[in-house]
């Protein structure tokens, strides 16, 4: 998807991104700024250019009196460029943080909107670590396009500031050879651009490649770190199944991926360098040796020499920009592709969402619950791990208040129903109707707890109200979490200081607070202590009538809620 995606359509999808964030128009007004200031600035060259012809004849000579009236006149010059400078710093910084603030913004409302994460996430590639675009890729992407963008506007701007100071200085230069003369108006102007041009080409020849290295780096880079957070989320497992060897052979596996794709970048910028580098040693000698022959032949002072060579200097340092930024315009590039693929391919989930037309969605607001046909399909030819299900008998129609336990043959996958209820199962068709999302709360068998306070996590995914605090406090207690009654207000990893029984204990206590009308749940009993299961099951039934699907098979639910008992059959259909 990444490499399909043509420079056009990214530079669109950036710029819908900052319109769709809200900070296009702040973008606009800075760029705006910034372009002030390097008019401004360019003024304030060309006048320095022009006050080396009075200080370098000063110079010549030998008038100190001169000398020092120019001195007083360079101090109000480098002053007010000092300003301008200093002020475009500023607002280059400015736009990048605007520029990272809007592209980031943008992602995570588009990532985290509509279910669509969850589905990226089974979409390849592309929904590989997507934490790093979002974080690093935006990051550079943003400083990348203001440094590079406001480089080339201020090339361009001194191109044509100095272009024409060149183009008088050389403008009536007569080339004698061989008894012969020709003329060759503004002969540094063309001395200039084919300096520059064959510069650019050779750096064009050499470092052509560093754009697809660089997006390859970066892949290589998340794949690295995602091996290291991965084992470090699961150092307890890895020990006690003494899987240190195997988990460091996999670790440095995708380090010496990377280590091979940095190896191949260093070898193109080494053959930049020795373009760049070479060129710019040359460029030391070269203006003057370009300018002498105009100095020789006596059509310009000593001063006028510097004026020509410090415009050549000018003209040459705006012509090398491509050269001198070609690796960071790769890097850009790169950049620029991953975030630009990643926001396109989160778009294209609604729309293969949608595509599909296979499973209706409706509300009912009374609470009943009707399943009509509802199937999901194989994901594999023969796999029974990744078989679908289906509902024996096509329909169903459940009560508000019931207890409804799916069951059945053990090789129908009935996680996949349980997903294809949440909206989470691309391969479902059928009909659903559910009482309004509000009303329904989901619960998977690994129990999800947010970072942050107590509190934050019994109200998740609402906010927390402390006016609840006694609720709160009431719900622990039932659930057996009486010890956590006076930490609320503390902020913690939850889901790491927590045993997994008592992580359910807190998901149930969760129930307890939120009082939704109905829940599905996923084999959330499975693995607990009979004791602790049933205890939570009287704590919910408990607690108020509610409708309870139940995914999985439980001895202790079907004892205390005494459920109707749906049968699941296992779906072959592709």
């Amino acid at each position: 998807m990444e490499e399909s995606l043509p420079f056009s359509q990214q530079l669109r999808l950036m710029n819908r991104a900052l319109k769709w964030s809200g900070h296009g128009r702040r973008a606009i007004g800075l760029v705006t700024a910034i372009l002030a200031v390097i008019l401004a600035t360019a003024y304030g060259q060309i006048v320095l250019n022009q006050w080396n012809i009075p200080f370098y004849n000063a110079i010549e000579n030998r008038d100190v009196s001169g000398f020092i009236a120019q001195l007083k006149i360079f101090a109000l010059i480098a002053g007010a460029l000092l300003v301008l400078n200093v002020t475009q710093t500023w607002l280059d910084k400015y736009l990048s943080l605007s520029l990272r603030e809007g592209i980031s913004r943008d992602l995570i409302r588009q990532w985290m909107t509509d279910r669509r994460a969850v589905r990226l996430a089974d979409a390849g590639q592309i929904g590989v670590n997507p934490d790093q675009r979002l974080q690093e890729d935006a990051g550079v992407l943003a400083e990348m396009t203001t440094s590079l963008g406001i480089g080339f506007i201020q090339s361009g701007i001194q191109l044509a500031s100095f272009v024409g100071v060149l183009w008088m200085v050389s403008s009536d230069f007569v080339l004698s050879f061989g008894g012969r003369s020709l003329a060759v108006p503004g002969y540094m102007v063309w001395a200039a651009f084919l300096y520059s041009g064959m510069a650019s080409f050779l750096i064009w020849l050499v470092g052509h490649r560093l754009a697809g290295l660089n997006a390859e780096r970066y892949a290589r880079e998340a794949d690295y770190r995602t091996a290291l957070m991965r084992t470090n989320e699961h150092l307890v497992a890895i020990a006690l199944a003494r899987g240190e060897t195997r988990e460091e052979r996999w670790i440095e596996g995708r380090f010496d991926r990377l280590l091979a794709t940095l190896t191949d970048i260093i070898g193109a910028q080494i053959g930049l360098k020795w373009v760049s580098a070479g060129y710019g040693w040359v460029s030391q000698v070269m203006p003057i040796i370009i300018a002498s022959p105009i100095y020789f032949s006596g059509k310009i002072s000593f001063g006028g020499l510097m004026m020509a060579v410090s415009a050549f200097n000018h003209v040459i340092s705006a012509l090398r920009w491509y050269m001198d930024n070609f690796a960071s315009i790769a890097t850009w590039r790169a950049t620029l592709l991953r975030v630009s693929a990643f926001r396109h391919a989160v778009e294209e989930m609604d729309r293969q969402s949608s595509g599909e037309g296979q499973l209706v969605r409706l509300t009912d607001a009374s609470g009943r619950i009707v399943l009509s046909n509802l199937e999901t399909r194989s994901s594999g030819e023969g796999a029974s791990a990744f078989s679908g299900a289906r509902i024996a008998g096509g329909s169903v129609t459940f009560e508000p208040g019931e207890h409804i336990l799916f069951n059945g043959d053990r090789t129908a996958n009935h996680r996949s129903l349980f997903l294809a209820l949440a909206g989470l199962s691309p391969s479902a068709r059928g009909t659903i109707t559910l009482p309004p999302a509000e009303n329904i709360m989901f619960l998977q068998k690994e129990a999800y707890l947010p970072e942050g306070t107590l509190c934050e996590v019994l109200a998740y995914p609402g906010e927390p109200d402390m006016t609840k605090a006694t609720d709160m406090q009431a719900a622990l207690k039932k659930v057996g979490l009486g010890r956590l009654e006076g930490s609320l207000d503390q902020e913690a990893r939850w889901h790491r200081l927590l045993e997994e029984d008592d992580r359910t204990r807190l998901l149930f206590a969760s129930i307890l607070v939120q009082q939704p009308s109905c829940l599905i749940m996923e084999d959330v009993l499975d693995g607990l202590e009979e004791e602790t299961a049933r205890e939570l099951v009287e704590v919910l039934l408990a607690s108020g009538a509610r409708t309870i699907l139940y995914f999985g098979h439980s001895n202790v639910f079907i004892e205390k809620a005494s459920p109707r008992v749906v049968p699941l059959q296992r779906s072959n259909a592709l």
